[in-house]
């Protein structure tokens, strides 16, 4: 089987997941300095303006050029609001393995817009980009993020001791919860 990884909207549950564009750069600079998502979220470099969200936004481009990653900016299909991304991420192709990972606007949340958008990506991921096994990790603690998962059918496989980093340190770091789906499930 040839994988990769080739940009295609997907599209079901009134949303629409189609790729970064460089005139998202103020709505993604909105949602990763949002209080909420910093409690969860910390990035490998800090996101603070307009420049380090336009660095975020060309390496995401530069991870689907690459087969890396795919990062999808989800909006509402009817009229093209921004809701939040998802994403396949850390794949490891001889094993036709990645990790998922989901996040929403502050007016997005509570709609179901992050488990139609994992729905939508993992769907897509088993069928057409041929992958096994989808991990999908969340903090301890975070328990929105493991309801999506469970009803995603991600199941719960244990604790990660110390996998991820601490809200907004990068010398601390947490535990984690790892759910995961296989293409056989």
């Amino acid at each position: 089987m040839d994988l990769q990884l080739i940009p295609a909207d997907l599209r079901g549950h009134g949303l629409r997941l189609r790729t970064w564009r460089d005139d998202d750069v103020h709505t993604l600079l909105r949602a990763v300095t949002d209080p909420e998502y910093q409690r969860w979220n910390t990035h490998a470099f800090p996101v603070e303006d307009e420049a380090a969200a336009a660095e975020l936004l060309r390496l995401r481009a530069l991870g689907w050029a690459r087969g890396e990653f795919a990062t999808y900016c989800v909006t509402d299909e009817s009229g093209g609001a921004v809701l939040g991304q998802v994403s396949l991420n850390s794949l490891q192709w001889p094993m036709r393995c990645a990790r998922v990972g989901y996040w929403t606007l502050p007016e997005a949340r509570g709609r179901g817009v992050a488990g139609h958008a994992l729905s939508l990506i993992t769907d897509w991921a088993f069928k057409e980009v041929g992958l096994h096994r989808i991990e999908l990790g969340h903090a301890v603690g975070h328990e929105v993020s493991c309801r999506v998962a469970e009803r995603g059918g991600y199941a719960a496989e244990g604790t990660l001791r110390g996998a991820m980093w601490e809200a907004g340190r990068r010398d601390t770091f947490r535990d984690q919860h790892l759910h995961a789906r296989l293409s056989t499930d």
